[in-house]
Formats: structure tokens, C-alpha cells, sequence
């Protein structure tokens, strides 16, 4: 056995509604969302400098767990925290905790509109 560069490599958002997720996850994390309809659903790829590399993610037309119940996915920004924090309330998401610093970085929990737990990730750099 090896070990892998990144134990994740894929993660996938179920959202009730893909229009309202793309503006949401694209204000938030200031980038636009490519559809993509290649597989078996309808997806809206976050874009990532090397797609063949490292970790990336979709959205797609699913089920989500109750509020605040499924996984959290912690997505990457480079802007403050605090900043962010104010685009997802804009956007129509809820932020759950205040910025918590850990060495590699800082990170919040909030929820997207469909309820979705994630974690905007800053890594300080």
C-alpha cells in the first residue's frame, strides 16, 4: 500500500435547485461553475487549475441530508474570512460558527441555502 497525494478526490454537493446553487457557490467563492452534462447527471464543476490533479468537486441535482446532518466539505478561498463570510449571507446561506484558527489556516462552518453543511478554508498564505 501507499500513500496517496490527497485522501480526497472528488466531492459532490446535492442541491434541489442547480441555477440557485451555481449563483450561490459562485458568489461565494468568486468563480463561475462550468455545467457539465459528460456523466450519468446534470453537474456544475468547481473550476481547478489542473482538473487531472488534486482535489475538485461538483454540484448536482440531489437529495440533501436534513439541515446541517451530511458531510461538511471545506472549500478553499483566498480572501478574508470575514469577507466571505458576508457574500454567503448575501447569497442566501447561514453562517454557524466564527472563524477558527488551526495551524494550517482559519475555517468557518455555514450552510448553503439547501442546507449543506461547508467550510470556507483559508490558508493563510
Amino acid at each position: 500500500m501507499s500513500i496517496q497525494e490527497h485522501a480526497v478526490v472528488w466531492a459532490e454537493i446535492p442541491v434541489t435547485d442547480m441555477k440557485r446553487a451555481m449563483a450561490f457557490y459562485g458568489a461565494v467563492l468568486g468563480v463561475e461553475l462550468v455545467e457539465n452534462n459528460d456523466g450519468p447527471n446534470p453537474m456544475a464543476d468547481f473550476p481547478t487549475s489542473d482538473p487531472k490533479k488534486g482535489v475538485a468537486g461538483h454540484l448536482y441535482p440531489g437529495k440533501p441530508a436534513p439541515k446541517g446532518t451530511g458531510n461538511t466539505i471545506h472549500l478553499a478561498v483566498d480572501e478574508p474570512l470575514d469577507e466571505v463570510m458576508q457574500r454567503i449571507r448575501q447569497a442566501g446561506g447561514e453562517v454557524v460558527s466564527p472563524a477558527i484558527d488551526i495551524p494550517a489556516g482559519s475555517f468557518f462552518y455555514a450552510h448553503d441555502p439547501d442546507g449543506n453543511s461547508i467550510g470556507l478554508f483559508n490558508y493563510g498564505t
